[in-house]
């Protein structure tokens, strides 16, 4: 059995109900907008943040699952599916998860538009429903996530990040949803309970371990859906670079920052860069920091009674470190 079938066992249930709820919370009167999210529903990716609110919720409550629960799990999805769109209107990407993109199919400004329509569905839902609390959760999170995003780009102008600004970055960017999805589970089913920080930091710890995962994978030799080098090409900052201009030579700093400024393009020279940041030591640093981030997360669960739902939370921490994709 996959991993991820695992993981979901014992929400198998939960998940089946959710992706109805989630169809039926994307529905719209204009045909056009129908057909685009029922595009998007039938190319849906492994459903890790639903996966994560329900598990939590159900740890945290000893079992229990309620409606705020589902409404929580589609509100993540849909600002989580939003986020895509408009991320590679902004990247000019043409695929997602081996599909064509929707900016592809149906142009930016409507995908612009649908990124809109989605991130609106999103609070409605928690509003109509009067969960202001589990609305607040997200909204930071969608704050967050633009203040990462614009942090990186101001930062990559200049190659000058630090690993204290880089951790803020991905912090903001990728590790604030997922904290939101853990405290989200945990607001469902038990508001104004310390299970809701507790759970967000779970979260939040897990998120910095998947990004510098994400970051290995620029540096690794398999097929992965993301070419080799695409961050140094895209002149992207991550832990293992920001390691070996803190720790290498001068000469070899200058040598660095100019392969990335002037040559991101020149697929020798970036080669060059990703064998050097190998021989400094840069990636054992990068797996060591990761390590880190997952034991700060898993000592966390360690204060929860043993069940199938925290079973499954452990095995969700390793999965993402163990990934191969």
């Amino acid at each position: 059995m996959k991993v991820v079938e695992q993981i979901k066992l014992p929400i198998i249930d939960e998940m089946e109900l959710f992706e109805q709820k989630f169809s039926q919370s994307m529905s719209s009167k204009v045909a056009l907008l129908n057909r685009i999210t029922h595009y998007i529903v039938n190319r849906k990716g492994k459903q890790m943040r639903p996966m994560f609110v329900f598990l939590v919720a159900k740890m945290v409550s000893g079992g229990e699952t309620n409606e705020r629960t589902y409404r929580g799990a589609s509100v993540i999805e849909l600002i989580h599916t939003a986020t895509l769109v408009h991320d590679d209107v902004v990247d000019d990407s043409n695929r997602r998860r081996g599909f064509f993109s929707i900016n592809a199919l149906w142009k930016n400004k409507i995908a612009v538009l649908v990124g809109d329509y989605l991130l609106s569905k999103g609070l409605l839902l928690s509003i109509d429903h009067g969960d202001f609390d589990l609305l607040k959760i997200i909204s930071v999170a969608v704050r967050e996530m633009s203040e990462g995003e614009l942090l990186q780009i101001e930062k990559a102008r200049n190659l000058d990040i630090t690993e204290k600004v880089y951790y803020e970055i991905i912090r903001q960017k990728t590790a604030t949803l997922i904290a939101a999805c853990c405290s989200l589970g945990a607001c469902s089913v038990s508001p104004d309970s310390e299970d809701v920080q507790k759970m967000r930091k779970f979260g939040e710890l897990i998120g910095m371990a998947f990004q510098i995962k994400d970051d290995l994978f620029d540096y690794g030799d398999t097929a992965i859906g993301k070419p080799t080098g695409i961050d140094i090409k895209e002149q992207k900052m991550t832990l293992p670079l920001i390691y070996t201009l803190n720790t290498c030579a001068k000469e070899k700093k200058k040598w660095l920052i100019n392969s990335v400024k002037n040559h991101n393009k020149d697929k020798k020279r970036v080669k060059e860069v990703i064998a050097f940041v190998k021989e400094s030591g840069g990636l054992e640093y990068a797996i060591k920091v990761m390590h880190r981030f997952k034991d700060n997360a898993l000592s966390i669960l360690s204060e929860y009674p043993e069940s199938d739902y925290k079973s499954s939370l452990e095995l969700m921490v390793d999965y993402v470190i163990d990934r191969k994709k």
